[in-house]
């Protein structure tokens, strides 16, 4: 198999030969477009039907070029393929995507039952090689896919991710595209999944010039969205420009699957499946994963054909309410009875299945999905850096039981995922940071999060996020996991993936749950079915003893827990801040 890979695309800047390169652009509000190359150059583009316009002319890679609107306005390619010269706001360069020579060519992926997702900032562990040097301990840990934060190029040096405007280039704060594909192609010799987290809703708030070309890349319906116009991904122009992109990071940089972001805001779950679609077509036998993020609960969307799991909000909003007891916010929704929706969840999936949430109805039935279609977790970048002062479980929680939940979440059958740092107890906040170069968009920013955050009562205090500090204190401490606590947090994690890997791992394709039952208000029984064996779990998340109705055989095999919580749940008792993991052979 070739070592060189490359995504053909009908947009941007297409190498056709020697020194030859093809510019296409779609700018339906303009009649004339020019091309500016580096070298002063400017020729006219042919305006082709639909909209676009294409030119043909000698740039060889490393060109600098921009598209010249008849105004004078020099905009860069909003496909371009490789960092800008400048920023966002700067020219775009060609590249040849088949310069990388690939090492592990003939990695064609990972079965979706074996997913343990590691989430991280790329910027805040180093950039793309920081990121490959992790890659062995994440390994050893027992992580098999390692997720992106979004790398779509941003302005300034340092930002979520979620401002990207160039959807096809990688940051330059994070490295080169051949040093991106590199981290890659590491993970795979070491036989790990990457992951890519896209950005599909919108665009970010400095840098985005289609609207001065392509205003129907935008709905004008009213449709609403947290920034602005939503995208019309109806357009066939538009709709294609994503699925090029989702191609393109999966062929060309050969990520094993995508995450894709807030896809509510689209308001287009038909295009969402028709992409589903194309990208199983254009993939063939690889084993490729997609990932959705869906406020909707759309459980229509998800299976073996179409999406293969969402982040499930639910599990994570009624734990953390159980855990902390917080109520502000979007935890509100949960306050009232969170155990039952937390039971609700490991049974069925979504704790919203149609039901009224602040008012609206929200999701679809989802008991007949299969667990590994829901993504659980404890912490995710969202959770802890939405908060006003990116807080982590480890400072809200108690340790006790913080450890009974990392059981349930890791010894269950939904697919598991760890933020950065998770998995020694960190306790450096992950705090919201950017570097928008506009003292007007600063303020914005400040003053927007000032009033989000009048909701959770948190008013004084907040972090400034253009501070280079916030980013600074963003940054996971790997020291941390060489303390008592962070040392005791690691053996816990490695044993629990263990545990994971070797009991559950060969049954997760066809675990079925055979229900879940709340014992009082902070304790729960779930039980699955694994093919021959039945998988059986006791959480208490509270602070006292519970009476539980429990005989497990003698030949149970015990995943987890200590001797004296097994003694005491033989004798009808459940331990406080425990969780209790056993298998055993069905009746």
């Amino acid at each position: 198999m070739s070592g060189h890979f490359r995504h053909a695309m009908p947009y941007g800047a297409e190498l056709v030969d020697d020194g030859r390169t093809r510019f296409r652009l779609w700018a339906p509000d303009i009649g004339e477009l020019r091309l500016q190359l580096d070298d002063d150059r400017v020729q006219p583009m042919r305006a082709l039907d639909d909209g676009w316009h294409e030119g043909l002319c000698t740039a060889p890679p490393g060109t600098r070029y921009r598209y010249l609107l008849p105004d004078g306005l020099r905009v860069p390619d909003p496909a371009s393929r490789l960092q800008q010269a400048g920023d966002v706001h700067g020219a775009s360069v060609v590249v040849d995507p088949c310069g990388y020579a690939w090492r592990h060519a003939r990695w064609s992926g990972r079965p979706w039952h074996q997913a343990v997702i590691y989430e991280l900032h790329a910027g805040a562990c180093g950039g793309f090689r920081g990121v490959q040097a992790m890659l062995p301990r994440l390994h050893a840990l027992g992580i098999t896919a390692v997720e992106l934060m979004p790398i779509a190029q941003f302005p300034g040096t340092r930002n979520w991710g979620y401002d990207g405007v160039l959807p096809f280039a990688p940051a330059a704060a994070y490295g080169t595209p051949d040093e991106l594909k590199a981290l890659v192609d590491a993970a795979h010799g070491l036989g790990l999944m990457m992951i890519l987290d896209v950005v599909y809703n919108h665009f970010g708030p400095d840098g985005n010039y289609l609207g001065q070309y392509a205003a129907p890349f935008f709905r004008t319906d009213g449709a609403p969205t947290p920034w602005g116009a939503a995208i019309d991904v109806a357009q066939p122009q538009v709709g294609d420009f994503f699925v090029h992109n989702a191609l393109y990071w999966l062929e060309e940089f050969r990520f094993d699957g995508l995450r894709l972001d807030a896809v509510h805001a689209l308001h287009n779950p038909a295009w969402l499946l028709s992409l589903a679609a194309r990208v199983r077509a254009a993939t063939g036998e690889r084993q490729v994963h997609l990932i959705l993020e869906n406020e909707g609960n759309q459980a229509h969307l998800l299976g073996a054909r179409c999406f293969d799991a969402q982040w499930n909000d639910d599990f994570h909003n009624a734990l953390h309410v159980l855990l902390t007891g917080e109520r502000a916010g979007y935890y509100g929704a949960y306050a009232d009875d969170p155990l039952a929706k937390l039971v609700r969840c490991l049974a069925e999936g979504f704790a919203w299945q149609g039901e009224p949430m602040r008012g609206k109805p929200r999701g679809e039935p989802s008991s007949a999905l299969l667990p590994l279609r829901f993504v659980d977790f404890l912490q995710n970048h969202d959770q802890i850096g939405n908060r006003a002062l990116g807080e982590r479980l480890t400072t809200l929680a108690d340790p006790l039981r913080l450890e009974a939940a990392y059981a349930l979440l890791l010894l269950t059958p939904m697919v598991p995922l760890l933020f950065m740092g998770e998995e020694w107890g960190s306790r450096t906040p992950f705090l919201f940071f950017a570097d928008y170069p506009s003292e007007e968009l600063r303020r914005a920013v400040r003053e927007g999060r000032r009033k989000e955050f009048a909701e959770f009562g948190v008013v004084d205090g907040l972090p400034d996020p253009q501070a280079p500090s916030t980013f600074e204190r963003s940054r996971p401490d790997p020291r941390e996991a060489s303390s008592p606590a962070g040392a005791a947090r690691l053996t816990l994690i490695r044993l629990l993936l263990a545990q994971r890997r070797q009991w559950l791992g060969p049954r997760l394709g066809r675990a079925r749950p055979l229900g879940a039952q709340a014992i009082g208000t902070q304790a729960l029984r779930a039980r699955w079915q694994m093919d021959e064996l039945q998988l059986h779990v006791y959480c208490n998340l509270g602070e006292r003893e519970v009476a539980v109705d429990a005989k497990a055989t003698p030949d149970a095999r015990w995943l987890h827990g200590g001797a004296p919580a097994i003694a005491a749940l033989a004798e009808g008792r459940l331990a406080p801040a425990s969780t209790l993991v056993y298998l055993e052979t069905s009746a």
